[in-house]
This record gives structure tokens, sequence and C-alpha cells, in this order.
């Protein structure tokens, strides 16, 4: 996995949450608090999370073969989607079920030192993971906003990474509210109303990363910077004169699909047609490194059949969008 694909905030989250669950089930196992029972087994899921998102990482180097012929970029899409399936069904649907039953049929919360120790040191953990994503997404996200930089971003494990751990201060603050709440009132039902608004974010955030990857499942086009680097990458105004229409694809974070068609001059030989698609390709290639696999089509641009309509299909020298 590439640096951009953020390993060193997975790897530090995955060492984090580890020490944080294993933490966490001996409060439960102590004070019989549901919030840590149920802030543990969120820890368990986010280390299986982290864990598929390395193994994501290591599948998508994979070379391309006959069956895959644009190789397995796209592995980590895969595994960006069963993180937010993991968290939503493992952390948010357990968390919820185990609140319901607290609420249900509540027991007095036993040796509180325990649980409120342990999340005081959670959050100080999670707070050290949280701050490794933010300093890694930052170098990516530019003058984004980080909403923006969560919906955009084309390598998944950053923003999944920062989701999680931004559920997990959050979860770890709702537990030490459950916990303070049960403490001062003696009624062990604001445990369990803790532990169900855990699992309600859980859930929330699982949905959020679900839309996100399942778009780059689908297929997305480059960024709109790349794009228009692209367009005037191919153009040299002599040998290609415009780009008449052109499509891209992500086939992985860091592997971009282009596919265009370029005007060419019509009295151009067929040996000077290939040369110019052969330096279009090396153009854009520096203008946009990830642009790894480029078809370019030559055609005629016409006047005429541009005036005619907007469909590519129907006008093949008429105006395209990417």
């Amino acid at each position: 996995m590439s640096a951009s694909g953020g390993t060193k905030a997975i790897v530090a989250a995955l060492g984090a949450n580890l020490a944080i669950a294993v933490a966490k089930f001996v409060a439960f196992a102590f004070s019989g608090s549901s919030s840590m029972l149920a802030e543990g087994v969120h820890s368990v899921a986010d280390s299986g999370n982290q864990a598929l998102l390395l193994l994501g990482g290591k599948k998508a180097k994979k070379e391309a073969t006959e069956e895959h012929p644009f190789g397995y970029g796209r592995e980590r899409y895969v595994y960006g989607f069963l993180v937010s399936i993991v968290l939503f069904t493992i952390g948010g649907v357990f968390a919820l079920y185990e609140g319901y039953e607290k609420i249900k049929e509540p027991h007095e919360l036993e040796h509180w030192y325990w649980p409120v120790g342990v999340l005081v040191f959670a959050i100080i953990a999670e707070g050290f993971s949280f701050r490794t994503a933010i300093r890694e997404s930052n170098e990516l996200r530019g003058k984004q906003t980080w909403g923006s930089f969560i919906r955009t971003a084309k390598a998944p494990e950053l923003p999944v990474v920062l989701l999680e751990d931004f559920g997990a201060l959050v979860g770890l603050a709702l537990a030490l509210a459950g916990v303070t709440l049960t403490l001062a009132t003696g009624d062990s039902v604001w445990d369990g109303i803790g532990t169900m608004c855990i699992g309600t974010l859980l859930v929330l955030i699982a949905l959020v990363l679900a839309a996100e990857t399942k778009s780059l499942l689908l297929g997305e086009a480059a960024g709109p910077e790349q794009v228009a680097r692209i367009r005037a990458a191919a153009v040299d105004g002599t040998t290609v004169t415009r780009v008449i229409h052109m499509r891209t694809l992500h086939l992985g974070p860091e592997e971009l699909l282009v596919a265009a068609k370029i005007a060419v001059p019509g009295g151009d030989t067929a040996a000077q047609v290939a040369r110019a698609i052969d330096e279009a390709e090396v153009r854009i290639r520096e203008a946009v490194p990830i642009a790894r696999v480029i078809y370019l089509e030559p055609d005629i641009y016409s006047e005429e059949a541009a005036a005619a309509g907007l469909d590519p299909k129907a006008t093949p020298g008429g105006p395209g969008t990417h």
C-alpha cells in the first residue's frame, strides 16, 4: 500500500484498538457495565476493520492477469466496503441489542473505578490514533473541508480510519457519560442508554462509509482538476488540436484509466497520427502520473457534427464530458 493509503494511520489505529479492547473487557468483567461490553466489541470490530484494510492493500498489489487485465487496485474498495458492514453488524447492532437488554433488565454497576479508568485510558489512546490519521489526511486534504475530503477521497483507508476514530472518541464520551450518570443517580438504566447511543452512532458511521465506498466500487471519474490537466496535456495545438470527448475511471486509488477521442489534422499520415498519439500519452502521464492506462482514438473534428448534438455516440466529431 502506498503512503497515501494511510498505512501509518491504520497501524496506529490497530495497535490502539487491540490494547483498548483488552482493557475494556477486563473492565466489563469486574464492573458488569454494558457500555464497557459494547465498547469492547466495538474495539474488536475496529481492530478487525484495520486488519481488513491492510489485507486489501496487500491484495491490491497483485499483478494484472488475463482474467483481470486492469489489475486488482479496486480490492481496496472491496475491503473498505466490508469494513462498513462489519462496523454496522458487529459494532452498531450489537451495541443496540446490549443497550436494550440493559434498559429492560438493569443491574447494579460494580467496581465503578474499572470502567472509568479504562475509559480515560481509551480516550488517550484513541486520541493518539486520531491525531495520526488527521496528520496523514492533512497531507492529501489540501484546502478541502473534512466532509469534502471524506466524500471525494479515492483511497478508502484514511476516511475509514478517520470516521472510526472519531466515532470511537464520541462513543467513549457517551460511555463515560452513561457510567457517570449511573453512579450519580444509582440507576443503571443510564448505562444502557449510553450503550444504545453508541450503537446508533456506529450504525450512522457505517451507513456513511457504505455509501462512500459503494460509489468507489461502482467506479468514479477523476477529479475536476485532474480532468483539466489531462485535457490540457493532450492538446499541443499542432498534432492534437482538441479533445473531442473523454472518459476517466479510477481502477484503484492510484491508477486511472483515460479514454478519449482526440482531433488530429485531416492531412496527417498514419505514421504522423500514431506519433501524435504516443506523444499525447507521454504528456498526459507527465501531467497526471496515476493515468497509467490510456486509450486515445484519433478523429477529424467536425464543426457540423459538433453542432448537431451533444451525444458523443451520435456525433463522432462532437464534444463530450469526462
